[in-house]
This record gives structure tokens, sequence and C-alpha cells, in this order.
């Protein structure tokens, strides 16, 4: 492995010892994680000095590398960073780093007619806009759905590598509703996307409680690989978000069927794109069409019919449709 790899990958694991603020790093703590990760990933038996612990960090301080990082040093013996949020992650790609994004998407660009590369093309495209946006932000010929100021997707890495190597985790979390985070010991399981924002299925605790957790309210989070890992008990992780839209789903709830009409001219958009893999056509008449989906009811479910207003209508399960009946009510009295 060159020498400038190898310095990024000990700017990475120092950058990861600093986001953990369940502990405090003095130098030799460094010392000896940067060690561990290079017998881990490179066979590397000799470890790390001090002094090139010392200039890596110096490296990352500066604007040498683009990183600027706010290390600081509390009670003149534990690093840290100053700024919770800050991962030398999130810095913007330097001119060396476009560079070699348009090497990697001339590369990818030569396999995407392949069949068994068909869903590469989404991929070559991200990263093709990517690269133009970064030269000229305002002349991307090419527009994703995306949020920009989304937060808590610097955890992506870490638990997807938890997951796959079958770590615990120690989570710091805080929800919406809560005034202070708080400590759980989790076991995860599943990472899904909905609505521009990141959740992780996982285990909580000494029981076979199932919880799921927004990326963007983790406070932090580390490795426990001291506690033992524990296996999905009595679920298939893979299709636990198969009967419902979105990601709310309480324990023994079981789908049901929804039937609801529509107006025809909207047809044509809920058969491009159905509200969930289950719809189908009933019946069409002239001037209305009738669609049924098999899902477990949940808050993304009637956020999804309401947003159809007027051009649609529940018709069953008769509780479904008395709720839909309760919100619109209570919009319009909002607006008078």
């Amino acid at each position: 492995m060159s020498a400038n790899k190898l310095a990024l990958l000990r700017y990475r694991i120092i950058d990861k010892c600093l986001r953990n603020r369940f502990r405090k790093w003095t130098l030799n703590d460094l010392i000896e994680a940067v060690s561990d990760a290079l017998y881990e990933y490179e066979g590397i038996t000799s470890g790390v000095s001090k002094r090139t612990i010392q200039l890596d960090i110096q490296n990352m301080r500066s604007d040498k590398l683009g990183y600027n990082a706010p290390i600081i040093v509390r009670d003149r013996k534990y690093y840290c960073y100053e700024d919770k949020n800050y991962s030398i992650t999130n810095s913007p790609l330097s001119p060396h780093d476009v560079d070699k994004l348009k090497e990697v998407v001339s590369l990818l660009k030569q396999f995407r007619e392949f069949s068994y590369f068909e869903d590469l093309s989404s991929l070559v495209s991200r990263l093709e806009d990517k690269v133009i946006s970064k030269e000229n932000p305002l002349e991307s010929p090419i527009q994703f759905d995306k949020n920009e100021k989304v937060k808590g997707t610097r955890w992506l890495h870490p638990l997807h590598r938890a997951i796959l190597k079958k770590i615990s985790i120690d989570l710091l979390y805080q929800s919406f509703k809560a005034e202070e985070p708080k400590s759980y010991r989790i076991f995860p399981y599943l990472l899904k996307e909905y609505s521009n924002r990141w959740f992780l299925l996982s285990a909580v605790g000494e029981g076979n409680n199932i919880r799921i957790f927004a990326l963007d309210r983790i406070e932090d989070l580390r490795e426990n690989p001291f506690h033992p890992y524990r296996e999905a008990v009595g679920i298939n992780i893979y299709n636990y978000f198969k009967d419902v839209i979105g990601i709310s789903k309480k324990p023994g709830l079981k789908p049901e069927t929804i039937t609801f009409r529509v107006t025809n001219d909207q047809l044509p958009y809920l058969l491009t794109k159905p509200l969930h893999p289950s719809q189908k056509l009933l019946e069409k008449t002239p001037d209305k069409a009738t669609l049924q989906i098999t899902v477990i009811q949940n808050f993304e479910l009637e956020k999804e019919l309401l947003g159809w207003g007027e051009f649609l209508e529940v018709l069953s399960p008769n509780n479904l449709r008395e709720k839909m009946i309760s919100r619109l009510n209570n919009a319009l009295n909002a607006y008078e």
C-alpha cells in the first residue's frame, strides 16, 4: 500500500476516534487505535510511531489537505473535536479528488451497457452529476431528489460495517420528543432510506425488542465487540418493511386490504408509480377507478393518502375511512 493511502487510513481512524465522544482520547490511545487498524486492514505489525500521529494531527488541523480539522486538547491531555459534528468525511472535494472521481466515472461508464451491470447506470449518473456540480455548480444537466442538509449520513458507514461484521453498538440517541439523549445497547440489522432520511432497524437490550432509529437523531455511537452480537429472532429482517409504506410498524399488527377510489385523470400517475407493490386495479368506470393495496396501517399510509386530496377517497376499512374524514375536517377547520 502506498504511503499516501496509509496516511489516509490513519486520518480516517483518528477521525473515527475523535468523533467517538463516549471516551477520552490520549495520544497513546490514538497510537494504539491506528496501530490496531493498520494490522487489521493491512497486516502491518510494526505499529505506528508517536511522531507519525503527531504529524497526522498537524496535517489534519492545517488546510494542506483541506480538512482544517478543529482538533483541540482538553486538560492538556485529551484530544477531541471542538465541533462535535465535525468529520473529515464532510470536507469538500479537492481538485485532486475531483480528477480521481473523473477517472472512476470514465472507467465505470465502460461497463454500464452490460446487462449484468444494468443497476450501475444510476450510480454512474450520480457520480457524473457530482463531478459536474463540483466544477460548475449551476450547470449540472441532471438533478436528483436530494437534501444536502440532511443529517446523520455520517453514521451510514460505521453502521453498515457493524451489520456486516455482526458487531454490537452502544448508541447515544435523542428522539424529537426527548429532552436529553439516552444510551442504548443495540444489535443493528438493516439500514433503510425513506423520504430522504435514513433509518436503522435493530434489536435493543436483552429482549427481542425491535426498534427503528432515525440516523439524524443519533448523537454518537461506538462499536462494542466485547458484547456478544444477537441475531434477529422470529422475524425476517429483509422483509420487515415489505407490508408497510414508510418505516412505522407497530409489533403485532397485520396487513389489511385498503380499498380506495381515484379520479380517472389521476389514475395514470398511480399506475406508473403505485402506492405499494401490492397495488391492484379492481374496477374502472368512465369517471373513477377503484384500487386496493394490502399494508399495515401507519402514519405514512395516512399521509400518502391525504396527499391526493380531493382526487382520492378511501372506501375501506371503515376505521381508516373515518380517520381520513376526521383529518380532512381538521384541516378544513385550520383554514377557517
